[in-house]
């Protein structure tokens, strides 16, 4: 069957809400990865910062250590979708990588789930290493159910990206309850077993993906036995090196080795893009692409590092400062979370309606705008907790309602960022480089996850007192990036205009 067969069957395949069956497989894989993420990164946290005494003790890290460690956490994540997608695209195809990475997700919370912190470390690298495989290949596989010309791929990322916040939902809900209310290694565990569903049903339903990234990209036998070689030694190297790490061979200060992580990153990161720009044999069009992409992914960066204060600072203001009393109840921390993605169930349709709206206007704005859009609904979200901050230095606890609105704010934020660039790098990716570039858009919330710890290191290390300056600080840090997407957004304007 030709591609442009494919293309078209895909268009009569409606079993999915309209869209291709197999999105319902991706669909479910996604919730219940999700599920297990943020069910268990709502515990990190306070798990590492919680008193060493008491009925559920945590690990008794100081506030700087503690968010240094879940900055690199976060950022170790979302870089390994990177390496993930070039052996998806090289070597095991997007559909084994899914299923390769989910098995090892659920043995790294399983292995979080054992009560002995010597154990804890090491859970958390298999989840890193699992979730490299298998976020950006699913992603890339959403892409392929659809023809070049399939006008439902932006709706069907839409619908995909629905099961992140009913996994959410799931991993706030059932995790925090159990970890914070009964104990932390009962959060951890019920994590693993939603992962344990995903890869069920996986397993059951992957016949349903078709084709859809199932094969490596074609090359000669020869040279893909030669990237076979390479990556085993770099698997036994990066073993060693964990080893040594594990076993206190090696010494790591969480703040130093997050700090230059992040430069390492953004080196990363920079040097990728210009490899592909000047160095990959891409057309004009091509090159124009990359260009964009690459202002989103700058813009992405910026918009992560405070979306994942979430668990970070903002989790500890909510442990600290705020009133968890509800009807003589005290919510777990994490329930707050539920802000997010219920907010995201009820303005993802009026959002994806104002810009089908727009669009129909001829007034649709153009991609830097809609991130532009993003930031500054993350820098309205900081003056709102600056706020908050300035009354509790008065008057501690707080209302709950400072968070809940800060949340709000940051999910119209997530809603005209997230989605938007999902679908760009799935539209606007150079051919044969597709899994490579959604491991690049999950770079960008890998240099903002580590960004994020940093930033709710030193926001919490005095207590309120360095909160306000800290998050003053966002608030600048936002307002100019949005100013700069603006005007770049004029440049592509210009530019396509001459073209």
């Amino acid at each position: 069957m030709n591609m442009q067969q494919a293309s078209d069957n895909s268009n009569h395949d409606t079993g999915f809400f309209g869209h291709p069956i197999g999105l319902r497989t991706l669909f479910l894989t996604e919730m219940w990865e999700r599920m297990s993420y943020y069910g268990m990164r709502a515990l990190l946290v306070l798990y590492m910062t919680g008193s060493l005494g008491g009925f559920n003790p945590g690990m008794g890290l100081s506030a700087m250590d503690a968010n240094a460690i879940y900055g690199i956490y976060v950022g170790m994540v979302y870089f390994m979708v990177v390496p993930g997608g070039w052996i998806a695209d090289n070597i095991l195809g997007h559909q084994r990588a899914v299923l390769i990475g989910a098995m090892i997700i659920a043995l790294g919370h399983f292995i979080l789930a054992i009560p002995v912190d010597q154990t804890f470390f090491l859970g958390l690298i298999f989840v890193v290493l699992g979730t490299g495989l298998l976020k950006g290949n699913i992603s890339t596989i959403v892409g392929n159910l659809y023809g070049d010309n399939d006008d439902r791929r932006d709706s069907g990322y839409t619908i995909f990206y629905m099961s992140i916040n009913i996994g959410s939902t799931l991993g706030f809900l059932i995790c925090s309850y159990l970890g914070e209310k009964i104990g932390w290694h009962y959060g951890f565990g019920a994590a693993g077993i939603g992962m344990a569903f995903g890869v069920y049903q996986y397993i059951k339903f992957r016949h349903l993906l078709g084709n859809a990234g199932r094969s490596p990209n074609a090359m000669d036998d020869t040279r893909r036995q030669g990237l076979i070689k390479w990556t085993k030694l770099s698997l036994v190297l990066m073993v060693i090196v964990i080893g040594l790490g594990l076993f206190g061979l090696i010494a790591v200060e969480p703040r130093v080795f997050a700090e230059n992580f992040a430069y390492f990153l953004t080196i990363v990161a920079g040097l990728y893009f210009l490899y592909l720009y000047f160095l990959a044999g891409l057309s004009a069009k091509d090159k124009k692409n990359l260009l964009l992409l690459f202002v989103l992914f700058v813009g992405a960066a910026a918009f992560w590092s405070g979306f994942d204060q979430s668990a970070s600072s903002l989790s500890i203001f909510a442990r600290d400062h705020t009133d968890l009393s509800v009807l003589g109840f005290i919510i777990p921390i994490g329930w707050l979370q539920f802000a997010n993605p219920i907010f995201v169930v009820a303005f993802a349709p009026i959002f994806a309606g104002l810009w089908a709206q727009l669009a129909r206007l001829n007034m649709d704005p153009s991609l830097p705008i809609k991130f532009a859009i993003g930031l500054i609904f993350m820098a309205i979200s900081f003056i709102v907790m600056v706020y908050a901050v300035q009354l509790a230095m008065v008057t501690s606890p707080v209302g709950m309602q400072w968070l809940v609105i800060t949340y709000l704010l940051q999910t119209w934020g997530e809603l005209a960022l997230s989605p938007i660039g999902l679908s760009a790098f799935s539209k606007y990716s150079p051919k044969g480089y597709m899994g490579q570039m959604f491991g690049l858009w999950f770079l960008a919330s890998a240099i903002g996850g580590v960004l994020a710890g940093l930033l709710g290191g030193d926001a919490t290390v005095d207590g309120l007192s360095s909160v306000e300056p800290i998050f003053t600080f966002m608030i600048q840090y936002y307002a100019v990036i949005a100013v700069i997407l603006i005007g770049m957004a004029f440049v592509f304007k210009a530019k396509k205009t001459d073209s």
